[in-house]
């Protein structure tokens, strides 16, 4: 182990630590579950980087998700010929988010649907639930959402509706976090494309990611909100909640139509985000200029700029290089308020332009920025969960900001755990 893998290592107990030091009620917290998360995220990520046979799967598992998203394109090709044709394609106009990026949300949520229809993703949901169940000794109507996020959204409380009523105010956290912390199948292929020309091996990154944010979501979930009651479906294995739909072909159209709603509640947000960030920019600036007037300082002011500060410390202790850590701090820090489709765009332009100095920068930070951990997200889930259990609104509202902490912080333990097992050079890395 090098220098860098122990600071990533140290950064998990620190991370670790100032949850608990904001911790709720400090004197409960069940480090039981902590070191079974720590655990599962350590040998899954040690199978994957160091172990020949997790090496293997993970290129098998990258190229045919890689593979799948070529075919992924069929479609757009033929509605928009070359302006869905990536760089590198004879006919390509250069990238196009809209017409490259797009289209593979509408596939890849038809796929998700109709493995939904064969029962393939309940199967995979409940055998990682019950192993969280068991293992950690908690509710197994929270570990069925924890793990529902990495196959879908918002959507995942859909699966415990029956359960969402009843169930404590530290569950809700974690349904709250675990949503925050992931991301789900069909977004994930935004972020492939966006990265795939610079980072051959992202898709394999990102999959193994969005495994280690689930326990790591629920490690930080229930050390910032500890268990003081006693949940309904303690140790219990809980099966989701799946309405299947009558026939294969319904289940392509329903998740056709629901890529399309995904996709425009995308455009909305970036547009609005975007819009405000650049407006809160432009009055940032021009406080900015009139303090240097006063003081004679050439400081530039910037939302950008104040959340790279606040994450540069972060980035340091997951074991990012001192010369990346400004770059990869700033596009750490500005996930919180832009999501995290802006940062992985931002992080695959310097890629392009060769701004980082070390491949190690690129993984951890690839790691970190795996899960939908930002402001609009929180509103989403606070909002979407609230309309399932109007009367537990009050409940979940309060949790919001308490579960985006936790959400940030499982997804910098997730960079620190990518940190652990990096080797400069490793053939599995890039």
């Amino acid at each position: 182990m090098g220098l860098y893998n122990f600071i990533s290592l140290f950064g998990i107990v620190l991370l670790t630590g100032l949850a608990a030091l904001f911790s709720s009620d400090r004197k409960n917290i069940n480090w039981h579950i902590v070191v079974w998360c720590v655990s599962f995220q350590m040998l899954f990520a040690w199978f994957l980087f160091v172990l020949p046979a997790g090496v293997k799967c993970f290129h098998v598992l990258n190229d045919g998700v890689v593979r799948v998203m070529d075919a992924s394109l069929a479609g757009a090709k033929f509605l928009f010929g070359p302006l869905a044709v990536p760089p590198g394609g004879g006919e390509s106009l250069g990238f196009i988010f809209a017409f490259q990026v797009f289209p593979s949300i509408i596939f890849f949520s038809s796929l998700v649907s109709i493995l939904y229809y064969f029962n393939v993703f309940p199967v995979i949901i409940r055998w990682f639930a019950r192993v969280f169940t068991r293992l950690m000794n908690i509710s197994g109507a929270e570990s069925v959402c924890a793990v529902s996020n990495l196959f879908v959204g918002i959507e995942s409380a859909f699966t415990v509706r029956p359960y969402l009523e009843k169930m404590t105010r530290s569950e809700l956290c974690v349904v709250l976090t675990a949503g925050m912390a992931s991301v789900s199948s069909n977004v994930l292929a935004v972020y492939v494309f966006s990265l795939v020309d610079v980072f051959p091996k992202i898709a394999g990154h990102l999959i193994s990611a969005s495994l280690l944010s689930v326990p790591a979501a629920i490690m930080m979930a229930k050390v910032l909100l500890p268990e003081n009651d006693v949940p309904e479906t303690l140790g219990l294995d809980v099966s989701p909640v799946v309405e299947r739909e009558e026939s294969l072909f319904e289940a392509v159209i329903n998740g056709a139509n629901g890529g399309v709603r995904l996709i425009v509640g995308i455009v909305a947000l970036l547009i609005a985000v975007l819009g405000l960030v650049e407006l809160l920019d432009i009055i940032l600036g021009a406080l900015g200029a009139q303090w240097n007037q006063w003081t004679g300082s050439t400081s530039v002011w910037s939302l950008n700029g104040i959340l790279s500060r606040i994450f540069y410390p972060f980035t340091l202790i997951m074991g990012v290089p001192l010369e990346d850590a400004g770059l990869m701090s700033s596009i750490i820090g500005e996930r919180l308020i832009v999501t995290e489709l802006t940062a992985y765009q931002n992080l695959a332009s310097v890629l392009k332009d060769d701004l980082v100095m070390h491949n190690r920068s690129v993984v951890v930070t690839t790691y970190a920025l795996c899960g939908f951990a930002h402001v609009a997200s929180m509103s989403i889930f606070v909002g979407g969960v609230s309309a399932l259990v109007p009367h537990r609104k009050k409940d979940i509202a309060e949790l919001g900001v308490k579960s985006l902490i936790a959400a940030t912080l499982a997804c910098l333990t997730t960079g620190c755990v990518a940190g652990v097992f990096f080797v400069e050079g490793y053939s599995a890395v890039l």
